[in-house]
């Protein structure tokens, strides 16, 4: 007996089964890692998705397959949250999400960050500096906030993603809004502002001029770094400019300045560095930067290989 998908009857439905599913593919990438900070579980979810989205009976037909695959895809998320949070209970030093360079192909990993070369604003929801609030959040707050805040699915949907009332989400995604308003940090959403400030960072620390650096640093700035415990980095936060100045003087003596590459490159949707030694004795990363008043309140800097495997540094 043929099973259902495999006759030559099935192949219109299969073949508008995939184009339902391209077209919000994008859309389902953007859920997915927003909801769990990390792209190889947005590979996953995504994945899984359109493994269930496939076996689906052709009858009754999905009146909202855009609907329906985000309530999927939001559902599998939200239940990778619950073993996530445990093993990053006991994660070595501060846990960052994984960064995504624009252009950066794969699963609608482009789609995220896609827009006008020339767009001046920037999108608070994919930072890093949000992202890493958002870790703060319970896995159902953290849902919520992403469905409803970032993409307006209406709360009757993103309850049928975590299990509970309408009116359970809503307050839900009342109590996310108002903690991250009180921890997200100040930014500026003018795009030409970051990359100035960004790149007066790169200049500082290229020609090894400190006090080019400490101009460009808030008073109060924070530097998070993630290594996972698989290279050195430090493992609580460092505070204040003085001592970021210091730290940053003391990776330096670390590297082989002839042989590091470091660029200015789009990190999750704003500018942001990336660093790497052409000989590969140490190892490569990526800075995510919050910029407010044309200085830089924090910078997140992963350096954790295993956050890195999808990136290529080849063009440095």
């Amino acid at each position: 007996m043929t099973e259902r998908g495999d006759g030559p009857a099935d192949a219109p439905v299969r073949s508008g089964r995939l184009a339902q599913f391209e077209e919000v593919r994008g859309r389902l990438w953007g859920v997915a890692y927003r909801i769990t900070g990390t792209v190889s579980d947005a590979d996953d979810a995504v994945q899984e998705t359109w493994l269930r989205w496939q076996l689906l009976p052709d009858e009754p037909p999905v009146q909202n397959p855009r609907a329906f695959l985000t309530t999927v895809v939001s559902r599998i998320c939200y239940d990778l949250l619950g073993s996530a949070r445990a093993r990053r209970e006991t994660y070595v030093g501060p846990w960052l999400p994984e960064p995504v360079l624009d252009g950066a192909p794969g699963a609608g990993r482009t789609a995220l960050l896609e827009g006008p070369e020339d767009r001046v604003t920037l999108d608070e929801s994919v930072g890093m500096a949000l992202l890493t609030v958002l870790e703060r959040l319970t896995p159902a707050e953290r849902t919520a906030f992403v469905l409803y805040d970032v993409f307006a699915v209406p709360f009757p949907e993103i309850a049928d993603a975590v299990g509970r009332t309408p009116e359970s989400v809503r307050q839900l995604a009342s109590r996310a809004r108002r903690r991250v308003r009180a921890e997200a940090p100040r930014r500026t959403v003018d795009r030409g502002e970051h990359r100035r400030t960004v790149e007066a960072f790169l200049t500082a620390v290229a020609g090894g001029d400190f006090e080019g650096l400490l101009a460009v640093l808030d008073p109060e700035v924070v530097w998070r770094s993630d290594g996972g415990g698989k290279v050195s980095a430090a493992r609580r936060p460092v505070l204040g400019r003085d001592k970021v100045s210091r730290y940053v003087r003391g990776l330096l003596t670390r590297f082989d300045t002839a042989t590091m590459r470091l660029a200015v490159r789009d990190v999750n949707g704003a500018p942001g560095m990336v660093f790497a030694d052409a000989s590969e004795e140490y190892p490569a990363g990526v800075f995510a930067f919050t910029v407010h008043d044309g200085l830089i309140t924090e910078v997140h800097a992963v350096v954790n290989p295993d956050k890195l495997r999808h990136l290529d540094f080849g063009d440095l």
